[in-house]
């Protein structure tokens, strides 16, 4: 759901990086106020932001096909990351994962990524949060079943219903977007027609991944996730031995199951252009090389984007399509996403206060 700058009019781009804007500083302000009341977490949350956050960025390499449609999709993880790190943090992470996949990926476009932050993180960590996976995980829904089976079923409801709703809005969101930026080629009502239904059955495969990975953590250190209240006596393994088989996890997927990412447009893509050489309709039918605005504004994110990606589209530059690129991509990516989580957790960790209780 990556959105091209040319999708987007100057303005638009401009008012939703205003709306992203206010939306990571009421993050970390908030991220401060819960370290100061949970102390002893933040132990666990430096290693456990960053290899969640370069576990997202790893995942979405992956696009998997919608079979029928001649289109794939890739999950975007805010409903992953909020249930582990809460929506202040998750969504901080995933402005780094967009951040970096922009910058040195070339993943979406400069001036579009504050819209791209809005649609596929503010949904996903903060709408989802709130709205979907805490009312649900505090509820008594499926309290007959037993505890341990009663929680599972509560993850799974959770991450299904969540990624279904939030991948929606945020399709939504770039219909809404698009169209107040006159992009005349795309009547509303097609276009959502088109960015609706397709999005519902990426929202679904990506709940059913988001269920997988917290049902193991639940087993493993059900402390990690939010709203549970469990103790660290109730998980099946060690905390470091949780943290590195995921980190493992993440170098497998980065730099090994990226190879095997669906060669079909990803829902946006699809949407827009269409997949007529894989056999399939031309949906709204625009050029891939001549569409959308046209815009000075756009013209400079783009040269900068040119000069900062080392590893465009995921592969070397000038290379076309290359396994080792890909490989390349994934692990550099996933380390570079883990370290600035690493120093959002640092940023967020209220040191000096934590240092004065201490010495009290």
């Amino acid at each position: 759901m990556h959105m091209a700058d040319a999708l987007l009019a100057p303005a638009v781009a401009t008012t939703m990086y205003a709306a992203s804007a206010i939306a990571a500083g009421t993050s970390v302000y908030q991220l401060k106020k819960e370290n100061r009341i949970e102390l002893d977490y933040s132990k666990e949350k430096l290693p456990t932001m960053a290899v969640m956050a370069a576990l997202v960025f790893a995942g979405q390499m992956i696009n998997f096909t919608i079979p029928g449609t001649g289109s794939s999709g890739h999950i975007c993880g805010g409903m992953l990351l909020a249930a582990l790190l809460g929506p202040w943090a998750g969504f901080l992470c995933m402005i780094a994962v967009l951040l970096i996949q922009g910058l040195f990926f070339a993943d979406g476009g400069l001036m579009a990524l504050g819209a791209n932050i809005w649609n596929m993180s503010f949904y996903g960590c903060i709408l989802g949060y709130f709205l979907i996976y805490k009312p649900i995980m505090r509820s008594k829904l499926f309290s007959s079943s037993g505890e341990k089976a009663g929680t599972r079923f509560k993850i799974i409801l959770a991450s299904v219903l969540g990624c279904v709703l939030t991948l929606q809005c945020g399709a939504f969101s770039v219909v809404i977007e698009t169209s107040l930026s006159g992009i005349t080629e795309l009547p509303f009502g097609a276009f959502v027609a088109l960015m609706q239904p397709i999005h519902l059955a990426i929202g679904t495969v990506e709940g059913l991944a988001t269920a997988a990975v917290l049902c193991f953590i639940y087993e493993a250190r059900p402390e990690l996730l939010r709203e549970l209240n469990a103790k660290e006596s109730d998980g099946r393994c060690s905390f470091k031995g949780a943290i590195a088989i995921l980190g493992i996890t993440v170098l497998v997927i980065g730099g090994g199951l990226s190879l095997l990412a669906s060669g079909n447009p990803d829902g946006l893509e699809w949407s827009l252009f269409g997949n007529e050489e894989g056999g399939y309709s031309a949906n709204m039918g625009l050029d891939e090389e001549n569409y959308g605005v046209d815009s000075s504004a756009a013209q400079t994110a783009q040269d900068i984007q040119e000069s900062t990606s080392f590893l465009p589209d995921y592969a070397f530059a000038n290379d076309g399509e290359n396994a080792l690129g890909t490989t390349v991509s994934g692990i550099v990516g996933s380390v570079m996403v883990a370290i600035i989580a690493a120093i959002i957790c640092v940023i967020g960790s209220n040191r000096k206060n934590r240092k004065k209780r201490h010495s009290r």
